[in-house]
């Protein structure tokens, strides 16, 4: 699994601490929520050339890795 500590960390200067993509103000939030609404990682990186396919792979290990839980959650929408 790709160590995504290479390429994403936290800084309380930076965006009040949110994990971000090292050596930009670009969150792991905001790139998720990128992918979320359709964005490919293509356009991704043309619009964010500092980015690199393996800091954008680096972002999904840092979710999984980090909502990784001993307990199921069980998630409500209303509808």
């Amino acid at each position: 699994m790709l160590d995504w500590a290479e390429y994403i960390h936290s800084d309380p200067n930076i965006l009040v601490g949110k994990p971000v993509v090292k050596g930009t103000r670009l969150s792991v939030e905001f790139l998720l929520r990128l992918f979320a609404v359709g964005w490919t990682e293509a356009q991704i990186l043309e619009n964010y050339p500092s980015l690199s396919k393996q800091s954008l792979r680096a972002i999904f290990a840092f979710a999984a890795e980090t909502t990784r839980e001993d307990e199921l959650f069980v998630l409500s929408r209303a509808a």
